[in-house]
């Protein structure tokens, strides 16, 4: 199976440091390619992966202020599409703009979508609904006003931490501090549960 993988440009994939979208394409890419499987990852030109790579811009736009995103989006995302027949599945992790392109193709398009950053985005999703086969992170990042193929929670690299089968007198919240990713909800879970709270996260 020929697979085709469109990460962000933001930021290499994987990331040097911030950048949890093209962290999650690294990993499943290269789960994919220990698996046998044919991938291509549409990515940044800096980007590290066992996978071919195919890349338009350089360097992540976060990165270089000299490179203007939308303008290297379009590219990233056309030169993906205007060799799409070659493949017989595209992942697409690169929000909605590359839905706008699947006309052009009648390979199968898959899409996780990380997250709405506004409901105001939603209509393209909408109109390409059916179409596209939609995959959520979580069963509360679901919208109700779309089909879904499947909810697949992000995985991690189990390789990367160490498990210790003895529970510590605390609990931990490892992740963005921002009010979507729960840190309040961890502050009130711990001190009901009358447990020190570890946090780290930026």
């Amino acid at each position: 199976m020929r697979i085709a993988m469109l990460s962000p440009i933001a930021w290499r994939t994987p990331p040097r440091h911030y950048g949890p979208w093209e962290s999650v394409v690294s990993l499943l890419t290269e789960g994919l390619v220990e698996r046998g499987l044919d991938v291509t990852l549409f990515a940044t030109g800096d980007s590290q992966t066992r996978a071919r790579l195919v890349s338009v811009c350089p360097r992540g736009y976060e990165e270089d202020p000299e490179i203007e995103p939308k303008v290297w989006e379009c590219l990233h995302i056309s030169g993906l599409f205007e060799q799409a027949d070659d493949f017989d599945i595209i992942h697409n992790h690169f929000d909605f703009l590359p839905l706008t392109y699947t006309a052009m193709t009648t390979t199968p398009v898959v899409t996780t979508i990380h997250g709405f950053s506004s409901p105001r985005i939603l209509p393209v999703y909408e109109k390409y609904d059916g179409r596209v086969h939609y995959v959520a992170i979580s069963e509360a990042d679901r919208s109700p006003r779309l089909r879904y193929a499947a909810t697949i929670h992000h995985g991690i690299d189990l390789r990367r931490f160490t498990f210790r089968p003895d529970p510590g007198d605390y609990l931990l919240f490892f992740g963005r501090i921002h009010p979507e990713k729960g840190a309040r909800e961890a502050i009130e879970a711990a001190r009901r549960a009358s447990m020190k709270l570890v946090m780290a996260g930026d």
